[in-house]
């Protein structure tokens, strides 16, 4: 007996100088958010008052003090983070995790996004202030990697700690502006659909040109796999521990129909959920400058931001600015690939990429007028011939941190408006509003028409001249508005109207977010900032009633069971609300997927179906293609004695639908509610192993929203009937410049990145709660309710 109450003693000693060590550890690694600070290069004291939310509010004599101390305490919170946003675009991701992400590397490494950040680089005005204030932030950063805490993922992973570069902040860049594409994932999709089941089956996408001129064309000759493209891509994407920008909402509304008679400014982009999440926040304020701004991991400027004078925001625009053209080696010579002008070298570059514990891989790419190979970056891409990616970003003069600088230090519309023309890539719809009472958006992004026989929606034609031939328009005739007569203005990805009789091509979203923003906005002309708090928290559907209306007009109620009878009347009562405690959410989720899956699958196979489940495109067409009794897809190609038909179709999904639901949440359908199966966990990188779960991740909750309502908490439709959050507002933003000092924001979980702090979730119940917190600019206010940090010239 004697001898086990030692051995407990000891455990449980063990047990207390582990807990007292981990304490003590953590302790020690927590920002420093209080005391002073010797930084070299700052010509006067500088003052980080740090907010009850973490925020910094950096009080300076010159916006390079207040740039510098921005990149210090941006590190000491976002360090983590600024490491895996600087490693995707030139492919090292590898040096940190090993050879899992190898095929991550080589893609990125041969998009050429590193190479384009060299070009702007060395074009960049070296007096200009874009380039001075940006090396005073890299100069904090540096600082900090130098003499602050090292990260705990630094010290787990074993990473060294290399000096941040000006290189660093374009590749960031670089990543961003490639995640809003979405013809990579969809082109090559849609090209196969076109090749291996013909034009008829095309018509519910709306893409075969039956309501325009637009023509599809064939190859001939032996067809690539091309959805292997897809579904490489695609898997790249959601498998990389760097978030993906997706979509949003943002509108502004005038002074004639706000209740104060000032403008009200709205904005949550989308973003897949990550932790740390996505935005940093910070408040700089020196003698002849002031700007509030959320900035990405690793960029000196913010993205969206405001001041006393105007606020700006975006959305994605969704335009298609990436290509994919299909080439033609040299039968004579594999080294050379056919033009109109004859046979043409490739261009070789080659990229080493580095492995964690395992030899170096050299990386041959080519590349082609167009661009570079994709058969050489990506793997399972079969068939004989290349197919080469032209993307405006890099193709473009690149001059994204002179754009992200100019809207940072706008001082009226026609300078913002300039600001957005130095944009080539990506397409957003930029949104503003200012004190004056302005509101106004404009897209980015260098436009271009193509010729009439071309469908950019497919991929190209290489050889033949006319499909590469690009029209590049002048920034004028990109889409925008100028403080329209009705008083409003949004974007939710939505296809914007034509200019000059032209529709740009792209990927827009449904209608589900535009039809609900505009519907709310229209009626009335009193807006506040906690009416606008409200809506931004929306989670109805102004579409999915009818969807319902039409789903249940195609079934036949005899032969129903009593839950499948109770099913029916709880969809038909819905006004497309996705509550906690909605039950039609579940049942309406499940009955879409079966219907999807039993109408698109049997023609795509599984792998293709689910490419086209991760695509805009399958958003858009649910609501008209359910309506189309003839759709070619109706039918089962798998039986080949019977040709089935939509009531056939739709009646099988909602059996199953059922079935699967009783077997999963039970017979009681009461307790279907939408809380059980709609779940958000934000994952950091290192949370995907189980032990460290628990420490890096944040969740799971059950949360209420859904996919393309305006709290648009999107997610994956898989067999499991779990719909586990992908993504959705990165942040939300409400700005009211009658009231500036009292606007309102939320971000997902906190501001630092750092797991030690009481930052790393002090804002994820507010979040998920729909509440919102202060953006604070009032001097006295920050001062009573911060800590102090001092920064003294060293």
């Amino acid at each position: 007996m004697k001898i086990l109450k030692k051995i407990f003693l000891v455990i449980l000693s063990v047990i207390i100088i582990l807990v007292l060590a981990w304490v003590g550890y953590g302790y020690y690694l927590k920002p420093t958010y209080e005391g002073e600070q010797k930084l070299k290069n700052i010509q006067k004291e500088t003052t980080v008052y740090f907010d009850d939310f973490g925020v910094p509010h950096i009080y300076a004599n010159s916006q390079r003090d207040a740039m510098t101390a921005l990149g210090y305490v941006h590190a000491q919170d976002r360090l983590w983070q600024m490491e895996l946003m600087r490693r995707i675009a030139p492919g090292r991701l590898s040096e940190m995790f090993g050879s899992k992400l190898l095929k991550t590397d080589k893609f990125f490494a041969g998009l050429g996004i590193n190479e384009n950040s060299e070009k702007a680089i060395a074009k960049l005005d070296k007096n200009s202030q874009a380039y001075q204030l940006t090396l005073a932030y890299i100069d904090g950063i540096n600082q900090y990697m130098e003499e602050g805490k090292t990260s705990v993922e630094f010290q787990i992973l074993g990473l060294k700690k290399d000096k941040f570069t000006l290189k660093d902040v374009y590749n960031i860049f670089g990543y961003m502006s490639f995640s809003f594409a979405m013809a990579q994932k969809t082109d090559p999709l849609l090209t196969d659909i076109r090749n291996k089941l013909g034009p008829e089956y095309l018509k519910d996408f709306g893409l075969d040109g039956s309501l325009g001129t637009t023509k599809i064309k064939n190859f001939d000759g032996k067809a690539i796999e091309y959805a292997e493209i897809s579904k490489s891509v695609a898997s790249l994407l959601d498998n990389s521990p760097v978030p993906a920008f997706i979509g949003s909402n943002s509108w502004v509304i005038a002074p004639q129909k706000t209740k104060n008679g000032k403008v009200i400014f709205a904005n949550d982009p989308h973003i897949v959920f990550s932790q740390p999440c996505t935005w940093f926040e910070a408040h700089i304020v020196v003698p002849d400058y002031e700007i509030y701004g959320y900035y990405l991991a690793g960029t000196p400027f913010p993205l969206l931001a405001h001041n006393r004078d105007y606020a700006y925001g975006l959305t994605m625009f969704e335009n298609d600015d990436l290509d994919m053209f299909q080439e033609e080696e040299n039968p004579n010579n594999k080294n050379q690939y056919k033009t109109v002008n004859g046979f043409q070298n490739y261009k070789i570059r080659k990229e080493t990429i580095k492995v964690k514990d395992s030899s170096n891989v050299v990386l041959e790419i080519r590349e082609t007028q167009h661009g570079p190979i994709m058969n050489d970056l990506l793997d399972g891409v079969k068939g004989h011939k290349p197919v080469a990616m032209s993307w405006i970003y890099t193709q473009q003069t690149n001059q994204i941190l002179e754009a992200v600088y100019s809207l940072s230090h706008t001082k009226n519309l026609v300078d913002f408006r300039k600001g957005v023309s130095l944009i080539a890539a990506p397409g957003l719809n930029i949104m503003y509003g200012d004190a004056k009472g302005n509101i106004a958006w404009n897209t980015s992004g260098k436009l271009y028409k193509l010729d009439k026989s071309v469908n950019p929606n497919f991929i190209l034609d290489g050889t033949n001249g006319v499909d590469d031939q690009k029209e590049f328009l002048d920034f004028s005739k990109n889409p925008h508005a100028i403080n329209p007569s009705w008083g409003y203005i949004y974007s939710a990805n939505n296809q914007t109207e034509a200019v000059d009789n032209y529709l740009y091509p792209g990927y827009y979203l449904p209608q589900d977010r535009a039809k609900r923003i505009s519907s709310i906005l229209e009626p009335k002309n009193n807006w506040t900032k906690e009416d606008v708090g409200q809506m931004i928290n929306d989670n109805t559907s102004s579409i999915t009633p009818s969807v319902v209306k039409n789903l249940i007009l195609a079934l036949d109620l005899k032969s129903f069971s009593n839950n499948e009878k109770h099913a029916i009347e709880i969809l038909e009562k819905w006004n497309g609300s996705n509550n906690l405690k909605d039950v039609a959410p579940t049942i309406y989720n499940k009955w879409i997927y079966n219907y999807l899956k039993n109408t698109f699958q049997d023609e795509l196979g599984e792998t293709d179906f689910k490419m086209l489940l991760s695509t805009h495109i399958v958003k858009q067409i649910i609501e008209p293609q359910i309506e189309n009794e003839n759709s070619v897809w109706w039918n089962d190609v798998t039986t080949k004695s019977k040709k089935e038909t939509r009531a056939e179709i739709l009646i099988k999904s909602f059996h199953e639908s059922i079935a699967v639901l009783e077997n999963q949440l039970g017979k009681d359908l009461n307790s279907w509610t939408w809380e059980r199966v709609h779940t958000l966990e934000h994952q950091h990188p290192l949370g995907k192993v189980a032990a460290l779960r628990g420490v890096f991740n944040i969740g799971p909750f059950n949360v209420p929203g859904s996919t393309e309502v305006i709290n648009n908490l999107f997610f994956d439709f898989t067999d499991s009937g779990e719909y586990a959050v992908k993504g959705g507002p990165s942040t939300r933003r409400v700005i009211d410049f009658s009231d500036i000092e009292n606007s309102m924001s939320v971000l997902p979980t906190g501001q630092s990145g750092n797991p030690f702090s009481k930052h790393y979730n002090d804002q994820t119940e507010m979040y998920n709660a729909g509440k919102f917190r202060k953006m604070k600019m009032n001097k006295e206010e920050i001062i009573n309710t911060s800590t102090k940090l001092v920064f003294l010239p060293k």
